[in-house]
């Protein structure tokens, strides 16, 4: 082999491992870019566990760095939220949104999670009625009524009927906060979120008649038609007619009063007819012979 090639070889062998050992060290002592910070802004977080019902204060909540994107409806100031009622838990270093909270001048407390147009009624319960304490604020429930219907003449005995279906619970007992570790509580009123026209339904039910309360799915928002049933039906398996279930009753036809007689002209005397006088009869018996002898009325012929 050509000595002068393997020499021009060598050469630029060497060349390249310096030129690639001082490329590597170059890179090595370069200094690294400064990696780009995330971008921040300044939101209002809450600085504890704020239960429903709270008026938010200054120290309720603090301006704090908040990475990545702002939740919509989220507060800059502590201005526009101090004051204002808590509708829904907010928890420690949570973001304080208009959502959560009620109205500005609403205040707190249960009036402040009454929806416009809607109203808050109690009805009072004991551990039957109001399910054995398992009713807490955000079940949806619906309300029996038993009783007798005015003025009935049926035989069926007391009625039973689904009054209204599908409402809210908004609280429960003197506190209308969840129990956090879930279990039941024992509760005496309960408040139900309805219109205004349920509402008089409702306080109408709880003076006349016995309410029972019955626990419903909160994903289950359908509401079922039925008849109701009766005292007289539990025990034959019969169903409720449509006039009993409907409260529907026969209409009373009105008695039309039957037209007086005209008057008649003067009444003529008519003389009876004589009596006819039976006559005497005389029975004469003379040995083995009987004859029978008849007397009459000397004036009977005239």
């Amino acid at each position: 082999m050509n000595k002068r090639f393997v020499g021009v070889l060598i050469f630029a062998f060497v060349v390249a491992s310096v030129a690639s050992l001082l490329l590597y060290r170059l890179l090595l002592n370069r200094p690294q870019s400064a990696k780009a910070a995330p971008a921040t802004a300044q939101i209002m977080l809450a600085t504890r566990d704020i239960e429903v019902g709270t008026v938010l204060k200054e120290e309720d909540v603090k301006l704090s760095d908040w990475p990545g994107s702002i939740p919509t409806g989220s507060a800059m100031k502590s201005q526009d939220i101090v004051g204002r009622g808590v509708i829904t838990p907010i928890f420690a270093k949570e973001p304080v949104i208009e959502s959560r909270l009620a109205p500005k001048g609403a205040g707190g407390g249960l009036a402040a999670m009454i929806p416009p147009g809607m109203r808050a009624v109690p009805v009072r319960v004991n551990d039957v009625v109001g399910v054995s304490g398992f009713v807490v604020p955000g079940m949806r429930v619906d309300v029996m009524i038993s009783g007798s219907r005015p003025n009935s003449q049926s035989t069926l005995g007391t009625l039973t009927k689904t009054l209204l279906q599908n409402l809210e619970v908004l609280s429960a007992g003197t506190d209308f906060k969840k129990d956090p570790e879930g279990k039941p509580i024992q509760v005496q009123v309960i408040n139900l979120l309805v219109t205004p026209e349920q509402a008089e339904m409702l306080s109408l039910a709880s003076a006349q008649t016995q309410i029972q309360l019955s626990l419903r799915n909160p994903l289950d928002h359908d509401v079922t038609k039925t008849p109701g049933t009766a005292l007289g039906l539990l025990f034959d398996g019969g169903k409720m007619k449509a006039p009993e279930a409907e409260g529907l009753t026969k209409p009373r036809v009105p008695r039309v009063a039957a037209a007086a007689p005209k008057p008649a002209g003067p009444m003529i005397p008519v003389a009876a007819p004589p009596k006819k006088e039976e006559p005497f009869v005389m029975e004469i018996i003379s040995g083995t012979k009987k004859t029978d002898q008849k007397f009459t009325n000397p004036g009977e012929g005239k």
